[in-house]
């Protein structure tokens, strides 16, 4: 028999799914909800309460929940068919709005998620390099495989580039770590690892922490000087800067490009791409070769995605988006930071474009241990007490999201909350 929802849906969920979540929603039980719907930039719980969201599906819903233009081509294309494995019209149309717009890649392929993209990524580096190991740096998230969760919050903070696992059951050791904005060292690493070295990996905004001016183009000269690939992560930047993603926005063009989360409209895709000489190395016809890279996704540009996507990138392509998404994101900063000198705390405000990120820190924040300097606890009962008060977010992180869908107004309902979530906290 259906069960009715309502309050006994947080219990139901503890039952079914480990801590009661899909992943990384720590919530203490009092708190869990189950969410019903989703619209704009607000959610409903099955009890029917509201919440004002700042998670926006971890960035993925950049032009807010049930988009009209996104839900119309989805409701389009459902009747169609929802997946046949191979290249359909709608991912085509999206393939080509991807390779126009995007200054790294003359070709892409598609898969289901952004961990599959920065994973391709990574195989076709070292396929195209012959060698094996990659640098990342520290405190960065590029999907779920073993590179992604290597150094991602490591408690011991060990020399460079040693790595450190963040998660039982990571067994690959070919991860060089260096500090994110520390261009010197990272030259430093790449100069004496060039041999192994297949490729260099990096959010371009690193979860909310700026590049420093030079360090992105010092990442591209540093590679390029010894034959190293470029990868930019931009399953979070992509199209959440610039419509050209970071490449645009900071000028800056890699060898190789993922997308992900941003790409969707909420819907699940991920893509990666590059020169064609890189892309050569999934050519079937290579097969039996040594450098022959095997790569197939079963949903990846399947056409219910590819069609949210491409009325996603049809949303993003309207004037005044990007003025909208920086304006808004500069003003949640600007108030956090008025807030938080009236309330006499100490902290900093990073983050750019629709993000923002309060760190309980004296100290400026330029990377993971400079983050890690701040007050870890204090951020947290924040993040909670903004939960209790209707506000969205993963209390595990700090990073809050903004999309098309939030208005001034909509802000200031969370500026409003935030400031007596933070009389709370003290």
């Amino acid at each position: 028999m259906r069960r009715k929802p309502g309050s006994s849906d947080p219990l139901r969920a503890q039952a079914v799914f480990p801590a009661g979540s899909n992943g990384e929603f720590n919530l203490p039980p009092e708190l869990a909800i189950v969410i019903a719907r989703g619209e704009g930039c607000r959610l409903w719980d099955t009890t029917g309460k509201e919440f004002l969201d700042l998670s926006m599906g971890w960035g993925s819903a950049l032009v807010g929940h049930a988009r009209p233009e996104v839900t119309a081509a989805v409701v389009r294309q459902a009747p169609r068919g929802g997946n046949f494995s191979y290249i359909t019209d709608q991912a085509l149309h999206l393939a080509e709005e991807i390779v126009r717009l995007s200054p790294a890649c003359k070709q892409v392929r598609f898969c289901a998620s952004g961990t599959e993209a920065t994973f391709y990524c990574l195989r076709l580096a070292r396929a195209h390099t012959g060698r094996s190991y990659v640098l990342k740096f520290e405190g960065a998230y590029h999907g779920a495989h073993d590179v992604g969760v290597t150094s991602l919050f490591p408690d011991r903070l060990a020399d460079f580039p040693e790595p450190v696992p963040s998660s039982a059951g990571v067994v690959d050791e070919r991860v060089l770590i260096a500090p994110y904005n520390d261009l010197a060292k990272a030259h430093e690493i790449i100069r004496e690892n060039a041999v192994r070295l297949a490729a260099v990996i990096v959010e371009p905004l690193q979860r909310c922490t700026p590049p420093l001016p030079g360090f992105l183009e010092g990442l591209r000269q540093a590679t390029a000087e010894h034959d190293v690939l470029l990868i930019f992560d931009e399953v979070v930047t992509g199209f959440r800067l610039a419509y050209g993603g970071a490449q645009k926005y900071y000028g800056v063009v890699p060898d190789l490009v993922a997308y992900g989360k941003g790409l969707g409209g909420g819907y699940p895709i991920g893509a990666f791409g590059g020169g064609s000489e890189i892309m050569a190395h999934l050519r079937e016809d290579r097969l039996g070769q040594p450098d022959y890279v095997w790569m197939a996704s079963t949903l990846g540009g399947n056409p219910v995605s590819a069609a949210a996507a491409y009325a996603t990138l049809g949303v993003l392509r309207q004037p005044g988006t990007y003025q909208h998404l920086h304006d808004i994101g500069r003003y949640l900063r600007d108030e956090l930071r008025k807030i938080l000198a009236a309330r006499q705390q100490t902290a900093q405000v990073i983050g750019d474009g629709p993000l923002a990120q309060v760190v309980f820190s004296r100290e400026p924040v330029i990377n993971y241990r400079t983050t890690k300097q701040g007050d870890a606890a204090k951020g947290r009962k924040l993040m909670l007490a903004l939960f209790k008060r209707g506000v969205f977010l993963n209390p595990m992180g700090t990073k809050l999201y903004l999309s098309i869908a939030h208005t001034r107004e909509m802000v200031d309902q969370a500026l409003s909350r935030f400031d007596d979530a933070l009389a709370e906290v003290g």
